[in-house]
């Protein structure tokens, strides 16, 4: 073979590596075009627009880079929702500590001023141990409202999970009427049950029995003396509806929505002693048992307030 082929045999194998290297760079170019493509998006908080509207396409085939670009998606999808479930939990905890501190500034600044007063020593000890009462109400406020704060927040994020089953209604009813009978008498308030045979509904005693309590501790408080509670059982196909009903001040139509809302409270009732927390509790305990509540009322005739429970098996 002549110098002149060899070196043309050299040339164009030259060229050939050359268009080689050409091809390569520009598919791994391609390729890193679309694994940046995939940051922007990330970046941007959406990996979802990676359809064909997108400026690279981003289908999967069955190739090596396609490979390590569906892991990078998968790996992304997970570390923006990580990042996000981070952003809500620190959400409902900055929510937690500012309705703490807001529920927390009265009672506590009722605890400083009588400890104030108390260190007086010429305060009269009927004064003092007048104080030292109102102090330690406050205090026990103070451990209701915490205790019923965190028993709330973590059923509201499931860290508190109880289990439902399709077990008879009565017990959880008369357990619910103990709870609060002391202070029905101490009003004069007749509780009463219509009678009804036993059945079984999708509940948890405990929870349920609370939720009922809850309720009926709010119908006890805004209703006056000598007045009476009812409560009635409608079987309907899927629920039963239990209905607790007051001789109360009543709720206007336009709270309906807002009292079942984490302290919230209305501005008639204002005056009275409360958190604003039963009927938020009331309302979780149910949506854990696939039931919900509803409320009818008139301006000074009184509330109706309706559980609904799924119905058990037969």
């Amino acid at each position: 073979m002549t110098a002149q082929g060899i070196i043309w045999i050299l040339a164009v194998c030259l060229v050939l590596c050359l268009i080689v290297l050409a091809v390569s760079t520009a598919y791994f170019l391609w390729q890193w075009k679309k694994l940046d493509h995939i940051l922007d998006i990330f970046w941007k908080g959406d990996l979802s627009t990676d359809g064909h509207d997108a400026p690279y396409n981003l289908d999967i085939s069955e190739t090596r880079e396609s490979r390590v670009i569906s892991q990078l998606k998968r790996i992304l999808t997970s570390a923006r929702f990580k990042e996000q479930q981070a952003v809500e939990e620190k959400n409902r905890t900055m929510e937690l500590i500012s309705d703490l501190s807001h529920q927390f500034k009265t009672p506590l600044a009722n605890i400083v001023m009588n400890m104030e007063i108390l260190q007086d020593p010429a305060l009269d000890e009927e004064k003092r141990q007048e104080f030292l009462n109102h102090t330690k109400s406050q205090a026990d406020k103070m451990q209701w409202l915490m205790a019923d704060l965190l028993k709330a927040s973590r059923l509201e994020n499931g860290m508190i999970r109880f289990n439902a089953e399709n077990t008879g209604i009565k017990k959880t009813i008369a357990k619910a009427l103990g709870s609060v009978y002391a202070q029905a008498s101490s009003k004069n308030i007749e509780l009463i049950v219509d009678e009804f045979q036993d059945f079984s509904l999708y509940h948890n005693p405990k929870w349920t029995a609370e939720a009922m309590s809850n309720i009926l501790e709010n119908a006890i408080k805004y209703s006056p003396e000598h007045s009476s509670i009812r409560i009635t059982l409608t079987r309907l196909d899927i629920y039963t509806k239990i209905t607790i009903s007051d001789m109360g001040i009543g709720i206007p139509e336009s709270e309906y929505n807002l009292i079942f809302k984490r302290f919230y409270r209305g501005k008639k009732v204002e005056q009275h002693e409360g958190s604003g927390l039963g009927l938020y509790l009331a309302q979780l305990i149910l949506q854990c048992e696939n039931g919900y509540i509803t409320v009818a009322s008139k301006i000074g005739q009184g509330s109706s307030f309706s559980m609904f429970l799924v119905n058990g098996a037969e």
